[in-house]
């Protein structure tokens, strides 16, 4: 097989190279069965451990998870090998904005511009802000549509500050607010659109408002709001551009003012969101998407889960040390195991019942309980409450997760120790060695 012809994740044939960056390469690749083409960022992770880039990894798998928009560049899947980091994204196919924007007439422009404020007002209603909208982090479909692209820096409800402000100084120097600048906390809605301001800027004359030889008289130029607006621009044009780009946030231009301005508003046709079978749910600190589970199942039916759903739930991931871990605790503990979940099921409920556990079986789960013994004829309380369930990462490789509800510590450990040694860690251990193991989840 050549190097082109590669396959990788067992359903993407890997193509040319679209870019390179520190970390990796961005591939084009097509679905083997589908023949559908993607984009698929394929980074060192020993690189972006090394760099300290999990942080903005992690932040922009997060987001795109959270956004389905028609223009956004939409996350598909993120998968993980013990030495790369497999992001799966929608293919554009018309490159960066940056490129077109000499071609582009007024009525193109606002019509782009138009794109840029469905999405990132779409964004901001999710509480998500981007803080790097730039004409390069903006790419074009084939039909000369927008995709916003590059999350990294973005910023969630998690990150304001106890003033309700964001604190961060980041972005592009020529893209960025003054009151981000100025340091002293800012409105993330705001800064966006001020750097949408600065983008619609460049669309509509091919040049930069606020240009500088350096940094110090840059960002003195943007704080002060000093910029010239052609006057061969329409009259609407300049009056919208002079009211985003207004150094006083509090004055500043909003998104419904955006959007109501007679300028913006001339041919303009809202964009909709996506809607399909699919819905966000949270697991862990990331956003991830499952098919909604519509019917009851029973328990030797698994949930299916992927590699994504992984690192949001568990710090055993292969990927440990560059994902955040969970909260310290042991309430929570996960293995892998070879066997099918309706063995596992029975095994588990075969060794819970020799401790002494009562079992039960409801949607999917095991209910493990062991009570109290009294005397006088009292009703026992459970000295120790757990659940077990079964998910499967693929066709013969399962996760078992255990969760105490509420009892005796010493005895959960037991019970862990017993279930993983009988059911998971020596098989688990034996996959990894020969690399076959697509995750190390081994708990104890």
């Amino acid at each position: 097989m050549t190097k082109e012809a590669k396959v990788i994740m067992g359903k993407y044939k890997i193509g040319c190279t679209l870019g390179e960056g520190g970390f990796g390469t961005v591939k084009f690749a097509r679905h083997v069965a589908t023949g559908e083409p993607f984009a698929i960022k394929i980074l060192e992770r020993h690189s972006v451990l090394a760099r300290k880039f999990h942080e903005q990894l992690k932040r922009e798998i997060g987001t795109l998870k959270l956004l389905r928009h028609p223009h956004i560049v939409r996350l598909h899947e993120v998968s993980a090998s013990q030495t790369k980091i497999y992001i799966v994204l929608e293919y554009v196919s018309g490159g960066e904005l940056y490129n077109k924007i000499r071609k582009l007439s007024e009525q193109e422009g606002r019509k782009i511009f138009q794109q840029i404020i469905d999405a990132v007002s779409y964004c901001h209603d999710r509480g998500v802000y981007h803080r790097d909208l730039k004409p390069e982090n903006i790419l074009m479909d084939a039909k000369g549509n927008i995709k916003i692209s590059d999350f990294g820096l973005s910023a969630l409800p998690q990150h304001l500050g106890r003033d309700g402000l964001l604190h961060t100084t980041c972005g592009s120097p020529n893209y960025v607010a003054p009151e981000v600048l100025l340091n002293r906390g800012y409105d993330g809605s705001l800064s966006d659109i001020w750097s949408c301001g600065v983008v619609l800027y460049v669309i509509l004359t091919g040049d930069l408002p606020f240009d500088a030889n350096n940094i110090a008289l840059l960002c003195q130029k943007i704080v002060k709001g000093d910029m010239k607006i052609p006057k061969w621009l329409s009259p609407g044009a300049q009056d919208i551009l002079k009211r985003i780009l207004d150094p006083r946030p509090i004055t500043r231009l909003n998104m419904a003012g955006i959007k109501a301005h007679d300028w913006f508003k001339q041919d303009y046709t809202p964009a909709v969101p996506y809607e399909d079978e699919e819905e966000c749910t949270t697991i862990g600190d990331a956003s991830v998407s499952i098919k909604q589970q519509t019917e009851e199942y029973d328990s030797t039916s698994p949930t299916q889960i992927n590699a994504f759903q992984l690192i949001g739930m568990s710090s055993y991931f292969d990927l440990s040390g560059f994902f955040e871990k969970e909260e310290a605790s042991e309430r929570k503990i996960r293995f892998t195991s070879t066997y099918l979940p309706a063995d596992l099921f029975e095994k588990i409920e075969g060794i819970a019942s020799t401790m002494g556990f009562q079992v039960l079986r409801a949607n999917g789960k095991l209910k493990l309980m062991q009570r109290r013994k009294t005397t006088l004829g009292l009703k026992s309380t459970p000295s120790l409450l757990v659940s077990a369930e079964v998910f499967q990462i693929s066709p013969s490789l399962y996760v078992v997760e255990l969760r105490k509800s509420c009892g005796d510590s010493s005895l959960y450990r037991k019970l862990c120790a017993k279930l993983s040694e009988d059911l998971g860690a020596y098989e688990c251990q034996q996959l990894q060695k020969t690399h076959s193991c697509p995750v190390s989840l081994c708990a104890l």
